[in-house]
């Protein structure tokens, strides 16, 4: 996750945000007493734990899984008139980013878009 301003790659808002499951990104049928139930990384941690699952790990998928946007880029909007904090994702390999922005400026999709038909060729590795 990109580490900007106002988004949840800040601890702070992440730890301001209602963790909610409500997406299913991240759900894992598991066998409990009662039987099947499903534990998610975006549940509050003691409900994650007591499924079984890991509170580091719960910690670490609840702001990716909850606050991903619909396609349309449009904020997701919570009951009640909130908005999740944007997650912002650029994936591991940053390497491409000198080429891309020399000078450490702003840049668009369409700059993305624009420098990779100029020849810079796939991301090495993508499908």
């Amino acid at each position: 996750m990109a580490e900007l301003p106002g988004t949840v790659s800040e601890p702070e808002v992440a730890a301001a945000r209602r963790r909610v499951c409500d997406l299913g990104f991240l759900h894992t049928p598991v066998r409990g007493p009662r039987g099947l139930l499903y534990r998610c990384a975006a549940e509050p941690v003691a409900s994650y734990v007591r499924k079984g699952g890991d509170a580091a790990d719960a910690k670490a998928g609840s702001a990716c899984a909850t606050a991903c946007r619909p396609p349309s880029g449009r904020a997701r909007r919570r009951p009640g008139g909130g908005v999740e904090p944007p997650p912002v994702t650029i994936g591991k390999d940053v390497s491409f980013l000198p080429s891309l922005s020399p000078d450490a400026a702003p840049y668009t999709a369409a700059d993305v878009v624009e420098w990779l038909a100029a020849g810079a060729g796939p991301v090495e590795g993508a499908a």
